[in-house]
């Protein structure tokens, strides 16, 4: 448990808290902040049998922080701000309902069919290498649930062949009597023109009301994803319809029992689009890697207050180790076509890459390799989890390394809460590692570790590098229960020269949803000539630009009006696809107006374009006279979230005071040396302005920062851990 405070001395609390909670592979993490920016957070292992009680022991643990039962402190949250991973779950486990696809009659064979390189989505690079043994994924509708109507509509919209409800009842009835749990609809073009798909809807919901138990679900994939691309379109509208009712039954009880202890408002969920949205009015899709974003999000806060704009936000949990891009203060980068398990998607995503590389990661030999090491990305999980949490675990993993090397005290882990067995990491890594190798136990654990450290400063060099940055020009911001502890491992693959370990780094996903507006994303994709290259001209039809605007902003104000905002709270963003004529690769241009009055608001769109373009292919690659297109329109409103920054703290003398070294313990820093003895400081003890030169080891009550040999660090004013290279 941690408390976070503005200033030296805490001031009397409010009763008016945020929680964010992120759910993670191996821990929840609860951030609670205050009205007078006063914070706390704390940390419960991840109860996957059911997630609510790991959620309502976090709880706890808050209102026993601040001094009150649950029920008079669940009574005084003003906002709870949950990033779920149910909907991945359910995924993995394939969990979902029975589903029935109805499609357009000729095209059943869509979705198994897939786009060229379906059958690699999601696969690690190792699997997807090792092409003689991949297979498809078992699909989540399987082919005898999938029917076909008879029905046409053209490119624009126009319907060819008219739909019968004979032939719609026919078909659901044949779904029906094979068990189907709900419907999924995609029918060709349907994104240009719904009134098919809603057509079935009705019908459905004629012949199954839902006053009746026969009642089922019908999902539309020009409500879920209104966008050009037939496979992806239909895969988003299948997934979204295959974790909807996991997720609907998990937050329903969720929010059952923080009604029942007290908790007066609706329950708000994290989305992967960059903001948080009412359980009620959320699409389960945009719930995917919602904690990551909400990460990413909480970094550019974080970086507003340190003051740097290019920040690397890395993740290391115990399961993954997720990387995402903040650039000139800004969320830049987004996904367009984001996998989502093992299926390609299309919605509006932002970016954050995950390889499996965490506390967790399991260690293992390669056979076929010659027995070389390798890391992950399986993952011990939370129950057992690593070998040394003495649960059941029997393979080792890079927590059973550090503990091993000595970087983390067995008998102070998460500040005493969770005791640490050595002896059972150390068999674990003899037995797996060390003895196969004909090496020592230690020198097996610090390969673990050096290899880990190696991945992710190779994948964070890559996100950086092949989008056109300088990585050297970026700082590391590590986050995650162990990203304080390898930070200084995977730094240097980058080049860089300052590296930040926030306070709240163990819980930072938390904190990053309590840090997050409300707001979503509406698209819809519709093509535009902006630019024609055959005379040389700029969009006539303005009209028709503006009137697909207008109807995401219709949508946008309907929503949030039910969120209980008025119009004059909403902010409004323009964002659209374009390309140059018919190039396959798009890139998103913030538009600086939501309506074009003529063409010379045409043409600053298009120059924005081409310098985007330029930016990221250089400007010998731009070629406006070929012509420049818009195929998709994203409009993202907002209402401002009330998050309080805290306060910055006076800076002290770079000495630390005695009381707050702990002690000393021996550490394994390389093979040529050994054991060396090694200072170990209380992390809540050190103040502002205060200095370390490693190696040293920093204890706070919820992660350990490790300061290499030849690193410094030094403690900011809003008690952040810098580490630099001397």
């Amino acid at each position: 448990m941690t408390n976070i405070e503005t200033a030296p001395n805490l001031e009397a609390k409010t009763n008016n808290y945020t929680v964010g909670i992120d759910v993670g592979g191996t821990f929840t993490d609860f951030f609670c902040s205050h009205a007078d920016g006063n914070s706390q957070t704390c940390k419960t292992p991840t109860t996957h049998y059911d997630l609510s009680v790991g959620f309502m022991k976090g709880m706890s643990l808050l209102a026993k922080e601040n001094n009150q039962t649950v029920e008079a402190f669940l009574s005084s949250v003003d906002r709870v701000r949950y990033s779920t991973t149910v909907g991945t779950n359910a995924l993995i486990e394939r969990s979902g309902p029975k589903l029935g696809l109805i499609t357009t009659a000729g095209f059943e064979d869509t979705i198994f069919i897939g786009r060229g390189r379906s059958w690699a989505d999601g696969l690690g690079w190792q699997e997807g290498r090792d092409q003689a043994r991949i297979q498809k994924p078992e699909p989540l509708i399987k082919p005898d649930m999938v029917v076909g109507v008879r029905q046409r509509m053209d490119y624009s919209g126009i319907v060819i062949s008219p739909l019968k409800k004979e032939d719609v009842l026919e078909k659901v009835q044949e779904l029906v009597d094979k068990g189907a749990q709900g419907f999924v609809v995609s029918l060709l073009w349907s994104f240009i023109n719904p009134d098919h798909e809603r057509q079935i809807k009705e019908i459905i919901e004629e012949e199954y009301p839902e006053d009746y138990l026969g009642a089922m679900p019908v999902i539309l994939s020009s409500d879920i994803s209104p966008k050009s691309g037939e496979y992806t379109r239909t895969m988003t509208t299948i997934v979204n319809g295959y974790i909807h009712g996991v997720m609907a039954d998990e937050l329903n009880k969720l929010g059952n029992e923080l009604r029942d202890g007290g908790f007066k408002k609706p329950l708000t969920l994290v989305h992967n689009t960059g903001g948080t949205k009412k359980a009620s009015r959320t699409r389960a899709v945009l719930t995917h890697n919602a904690g990551p974003v909400a990460g990413l999000h909480g970094s550019a806060v974080l970086g507003s207050l340190t003051g740097d704009e290019n920040i690397v936000f890395t993740d290391m949990g115990g399961t993954s180790f997720d990387i995402g891009l903040i650039e000139g203060g800004e969320i830049k980068a987004h996904d367009f076509l984001p996998v989502i398990d093992r299926w390609r998607t299309n919605i509006p995503a932002i970016e954050v890459k995950s390889i499996g590389a965490g506390g967790g990661s399991i260690a293992w030999l390669n056979e076929l390799m010659g027995n070389s090491l390798e890391i992950g990305p399986q993952s011990a999980g939370s129950m057992p989890g690593p070998v040394c949490y003495d649960q059941g675990g029997t393979q080792p993993t890079v927590s059973d390394a550090d503990l091993v090397l000595g970087l983390y005290n067995a008998e102070n882990y998460l500040g005493g809460e969770m005791l640490l067995d050595v002896d059972l990491a150390r068999e674990a890594i003899e037995e797996k590692i060390a003895g196969p190798l004909g090496i020592s136990i230690e020198e097996a654990a610090y390969r673990i570790r050096r290899l880990v450290d190696a991945r992710m400063g190779q994948e964070v060099f890559n996100e950086v590098a092949l989008k056109g940055h300088d990585p050297r020009t970026f700082v590391i911001l590590a986050c995650g229960g162990a990203g304080g502890a390898h930070a200084c491992g995977f730094g240097p693959y980058i080049g860089a020269k300052k590296i930040i370990a926030p306070s709240q780094s163990s819980v930072f996903g938390a904190y990053g949803a309590s840090t997050m507006p409300i707001k979503e994303v509406w698209d819809k994709s519709h093509t535009m000539k902006l630019f024609q290259w055959a005379d040389q001209s700029y969009l006539k039809d303005l009209d028709g630009f503006n009137r697909v605007v207008a109807e995401l902003k219709d949508l946008a104000i309907r929503d949030l009006k039910l969120e209980g905002y008025s119009e004059d709270q909403m902010h409004f963003q323009l964002e659209l696809n374009m390309r140059y004529g018919s190039q396959y690769n798009m890139t998103k241009v913030r538009a600086s107006r939501l309506e074009v009055r003529n063409s010379e608001n045409v043409k600053e769109i298009c120059d924005e374009f081409t310098r985007l373009y330029g930016e990221i292919y250089s400007p010998e690659a731009t070629y406006p006279t070929g012509g420049i297109n818009v195929e998709n329109f994203s409009l993202t409103a907002s209402v401002s979230s009330t998050f309080k920054t805290p306060a910055a703290i006076r800076l002290e003398g770079a000495d630390v005071d005695p009381s707050a070294k702990r002690d000393s313990r021996p550490i394994y820093w390389s093979p040529e040396k050994g054991f060396e003895e090694t200072p170990v400081y209380d992390y809540e003890q050190l103040l502002p302005g205060n200095k370390i030169t490693g190696p040293a080891i920093l204890e706070s009550s919820e992660t350990t920062y490790v300061v290499e040999p030849g690193w410094q660090f030094t403690m900011d004013a809003y008690r952040n851990c810098i580490m630099e290279q001397k």
